[in-house]
């Protein structure tokens, strides 16, 4: 929540309020998988609690990291929304910054599940 607050102070307006959904479809993709990751039992809150089980239906099926996505869209609906310059620069560098995530993520589970997690893999794009 820290990042449209912070555009907002700086650019003050929202530019094209069409792209407000996706601020909403973000954040609570987000919150609900998280959510539903916690009822599975598959790992707790924040970026370095692994999995205690590998999830791989519902958004899962989809895509393996369905909340990383889930920030992403939050801040491309920021971006889109206040055209901000600002907004653009926090999305762009956090693009590399949640790829080297998600690596380091997978390297762990590979080593935690080993072929169960290959196979998904197989099954299941990073992304979309």
């Amino acid at each position: 929540m820290l990042y449209p607050l912070v555009v907002l102070l700086a650019h003050r307006r929202i530019e094209r309020p069409r792209f407000l959904p996706l601020l909403a479809w973000g954040y609570l993709q987000y919150k609900l998988i998280g959510e539903h990751r916690q009822r599975q039992r598959a790992g707790g809150r924040g970026f370095d609690n692994p999995p205690d089980r590998l999830l791989t239906a519902g958004p899962y099926a989809i895509s393996r990291n369905p909340m990383y996505l889930g920030h992403l869209i939050f801040m491309l609906g920021l971006a889109l929304s206040t055209g901000s310059r600002l907004a653009w620069t926090i999305l762009l560098a956090n693009l590399p910054w949640f790829q080297s995530r998600v690596l380091t993520d997978e390297r762990r589970l590979r080593e935690k599940f080993g072929e169960e997690y290959l196979a998904y893999c197989r099954r299941v794009r990073r992304w979309l």
